[in-house]
């Protein structure tokens, strides 16, 4: 499959001089961060790695989790709930951070605050340059976050976001064509399938998408591949 790039390769294999396109899979260590395969972020040149350069306070034990083909753009900011101060009381001041007496004294506090869980980040969802993602979101498949946004709260599949705070400018599709490509999942596809039909998944309407789909797929009754 010399022309289709290969997934288990930092950079694509079909494009040397796309170096600045990594395949996250392949160079994140972290064990709370995961990712699919064919998903990648624009380091723009940077050669820091994916989980110093955009995901922040990472100390767990929430995970960071990340779909297939999904895309990420230079200077995007992911936020952990380790980053987040404690506003239960009076204070945000994070006196447990500081080990000894203060941390002695407030751990049994501070764990008892409740804390967002898991960021997680559907599959073909495209984030623009420099947005942010605040602790504990999730990301429906087939999202896109405009440039430069900041979301903080929960993001619908196939939903357009933008701003500060990032709100719904529009559905890509109807609810029932969501529901459609939900149910098609062509991101779990063979590869060859995928490769076979990329021009309908780039192009195509969520009806042609479901002609083409294998026999294997979930959903409406497939044409014979």
């Amino acid at each position: 499959m010399t022309g289709i790039p290969d997934p288990t390769r930092l950079t694509p294999t079909t494009r040397p001089d796309l170096t600045n396109v990594v395949f996250l899979n392949n160079e994140v260590t972290s064990e709370f961060i995961e990712v699919g395969d064919y998903t990648y972020a624009d380091a723009e040149g940077d050669p820091t790695p994916f989980e110093q350069r955009c995901v922040k306070y990472l100390y767990g034990p929430q995970k960071l989790r990340i779909g297939r083909f999904t895309t990420i753009g230079p200077g995007v900011e992911i936020l952990m709930p380790g980053g987040n101060h404690p506003m239960a009381g009076p204070s945000t001041y994070p006196f447990t951070m500081f080990g000894g007496d203060w941390s002695d004294a407030t751990l049994g506090t501070f764990l008892a605050i409740e804390q967002p869980g898991d960021t997680v980040i559907g599959n073909d969802v495209w984030i623009g340059r420099g947005a942010t993602i605040l602790p504990g979101v999730t990301i429906g498949d087939g999202a896109v976050i405009g440039a430069r946004s900041v979301v903080t709260g929960d993001v619908g599949p196939y939903r357009v976001v933008a701003g500060n705070p990032a709100r719904l400018v529009r559905s890509r599709f109807t609810d029932e064509e969501i529901a459609l490509l939900e149910d098609l999942r062509w991101w779990d596809w063979p590869v060859e399938i995928i490769t076979r039909h990329a021009a309908v998944i780039m192009g195509g309407t969520p009806q042609d998408l479901a002609e083409v789909a294998p026999d294997q797929a979930p959903g409406p009754a497939r044409s014979a591949q």
